[in-house]
């Protein structure tokens, strides 16, 4: 068993169980609550795309049909290929060719042919030519795809700025008749904000909860995973661990997140960081966590040593704050100050308790990570 399922376990069954003694338990990982009944694919179809039972089911049996034709046609037709899509109304797969001598290859697979101009590769070309000159992109372009429909590649660009699209796909050196610029008033953005004292999952779903974004990332307990276990909402990889003797770890997340310099207050809002100075003994401190929320009290004391069952840890910072499983990794603030990340602790939120907070610039300098204020 390693050290983070151990730890899981205990800390699961001490909480639940009312035993916690001082000192012995980490809020750990638990496994992720159960969530709300979720509708089904067809449940799900019948919603989204406003279909009855039926309908949905006989487009599940169209589409896998289409997508095997799909699959044929590609490798069939070579640089004649000029695309394809679904299309809802046929009930199949409709393919774009470039040579009218291939319809009949196309219907023979059961799909609708479309004689086209551009051949998919090509377009595909056009669009790594734009993806070439990403530096340049003006700010009102949101994007560009390689569309199937109208055998062109789309760009897309705010309401009254098509002139300067367009000056930016010629200046790219891309054939322009391939190109279509279509204003639209898209302002994308992610979805995958990091945000202190939110959960995130380990592997193969245990629950943590982030510390505090850093450039790249955020910082969490180390118990919560070991160097190389991957993470998902937000997705990442422990960069770096420490379990026992220190409990701080960090989490280099993927492109598609992005860590916001922000902590959920659970209370329909967030908490700017604005630094890291540390607080004294005796003042006021916030925590935040995926199981319990937002709880304060006081700083007790500093250098904690805390003797754990999966080991001792050394320099924690200990608080008359409240802490369960789940809450591990989560943000300690005082006013608008990054304090550190919870560690572990004993009791519960409905009868009190002690918790522990691993120091973030103790991390930082670990390391080598920068803080996200604002």
């Amino acid at each position: 068993m390693n050290r983070r399922t151990a730890a899981r376990m205990t800390g699961t069954v001490m909480f639940a169980a009312g035993t916690i003694a001082a000192l012995t338990v980490p809020a750990t990982a638990t496994p992720a609550p159960a969530p709300a009944k979720a509708a089904t694919l067809l449940e799900a179809m019948q919603r989204d795309l406003g279909l009855t039972a039926e309908q949905a089911t006989e487009r599940l049996a169209d589409e896998a049909v289409a997508n095997r034709a799909d699959q044929q046609l590609r490798t069939t037709l070579g640089n004649a290929f000029g695309g394809s899509h679904y299309d809802a109304a046929l009930g199949k797969l409709v393919v774009g060719v470039t040579d009218a001598n291939l319809v009949d290859e196309v219907r023979a697979a059961g799909a609708e042919a479309k004689v086209v101009d551009t051949g998919l590769d090509q377009l595909n070309g056009v669009a790594d030519g734009l993806n070439a000159h990403v530096a340049a992109i003006p700010q009102s372009v949101s994007g560009w795809y390689v569309d199937s429909t109208s055998n062109s590649v789309v760009l897309t660009t705010a309401p009254g700025t098509a002139g300067a699209a367009a000056d930016f796909v010629r200046a790219a050196g891309v054939n322009t008749a391939d190109v279509q610029v279509v204003e639209s008033a898209e302002q994308p953005r992610t979805y995958a904000d990091v945000i202190g004292g939110n959960a995130y999952y380990i592997g193969s779903g245990s629950r943590c909860s982030i510390g505090f974004s850093v450039q790249g990332g955020f910082v969490t307990a180390g118990h919560c995973g070991n160097q190389g276990d991957t993470t998902s909402q937000p997705t990442g990889t422990f960069a770096g661990s420490s379990f026992p003797g220190n409990d701080y770890g960090w989490v280099e997340v993927g492109s598609g997140e992005t860590p916001q310099p922000l902590v959920n207050d659970y209370q329909g809002g967030t908490v700017g960081v604005a630094g890291s100075t540390e607080s004294a003994e005796g003042a006021s401190i916030c925590r935040s966590g995926s199981t319990t929320g937002w709880h304060c009290g006081t700083v007790e004391a500093k250098n904690q040593t805390v003797s754990y069952p999966q080991g001792t840890v050394q320099g924690l910072t200990r608080t008359n704050v409240c802490a369960e499983p789940g809450d591990s990794g989560g943000s300690w603030l005082s006013g608008d100050q990054a304090q550190g990340v919870t560690s572990g602790g004993s009791g519960d939120c409905s009868s009190g308790g002690t918790t522990y907070f691993q120091p973030v610039n103790e991390i930082l300098q670990a390391y080598g990570l920068t803080l996200l204020t604002q």
